[in-house]
C-alpha cells in the first residue's frame, strides 16, 4: 500500500511512519521547551507535554492496531490529531500572553524550519542546536512549525485511512467476507 516515496510511511512499522518521527521531535522540544521556559511545577507543564506526549503514543498505539481493527486504528490517529492541536493552541497562548510575535507561515524563519523538515534523516538532533540556545520565542515558534509539519502528516494519514477503509473494510468485514466465500467453495 505504502511506497519508498510515500508521505506517510518510510518503511513500516510505527518507528517508520513520518508523522511518528515528527511527532517524536515535538515531544521532546516540548519537554526541552517546557524544562527551559514554563514553570515546571505549573498545570501548564503537565498539560503540554501530556499532549505532546499523547500525540506521540496514539499513532504508535493506531500503527499497532492496524491488524487487527482499521476502526480502532483510525480513532486513535485521529486522537493523536487532537492532541497535536492542543499542543499548538499551548504554543499560540503562550506567544499572545506574554506579547511575543508569532511567525506567519511565510515568514523567512518559518520557511527555513520548513526546509529542515524536508530532511529524511530528520530527528530532535536536526533542531536541537536552535531549541537549546534561542529564546523563548525562537522556541515557541520552531515548534510551532514542527506541529503544523506533524499535522499536515496526520491529515495524509487520516486521508489514507479512511480511504482504505472505505474501499476495504475494516479486518472483521474482510473477515467476514473470507468466510462467507469460503462456505460458497
Amino acid at each position: 500500500m505504502h511506497g519508498k516515496n510515500d508521505p506517510i510511511r518510510a518503511h513500516g512499522g510505527y518507528r517508520e511512519l513520518k508523522s511518528f518521527q515528527m511527532s517524536e521531535i515535538v515531544f521532546d522540544a516540548t519537554v526541552k521547551f517546557c524544562e527551559r521556559f514554563v514553570d515546571r511545577f505549573s498545570r501548564t507543564t503537565d498539560q503540554m507535554v501530556q499532549a505532546a506526549r499523547s500525540g506521540r503514543q496514539n499513532i504508535a498505539e493506531g500503527s499497532q492496531a492496524s491488524g487487527t481493527s482499521s476502526k480502532m486504528e483510525l480513532k486513535l490517529v485521529s486522537v493523536a490529531r487532537a492532541s497535536q492541536e492542543e499542543l499548538l493552541l499551548d504554543y499560540e497562548d503562550f506567544l499572545r500572553q506574554r506579547e511575543l510575535k508569532l511567525w506567519t507561515k511565510d515568514s523567512k524563519e518559518a520557511l527555513y524550519v520548513r526546509k529542515l523538515g524536508q530532511r529524511d534523516d530528520r530527528s530532535y538532533s536536526t533542531y536541537k542546536s536552535y531549541l537549546e540556545t534561542r529564546g523563548a520565542e525562537t522556541c515557541a515558534n520552531i515548534i510551532i512549525c514542527l506541529i503544523h509539519q506533524t499535522n499536515y502528516l496526520l491529515d495524509q494519514q487520516l486521508k489514507a485511512l479512511e480511504t482504505g477503509f472505505l474501499e476495504e473494510g475494516g479486518f472483521t468485514e474482510r473477515l467476514y467476507h473470507s468466510r462467507k466465500k469460503n462456505r460458497q467453495g
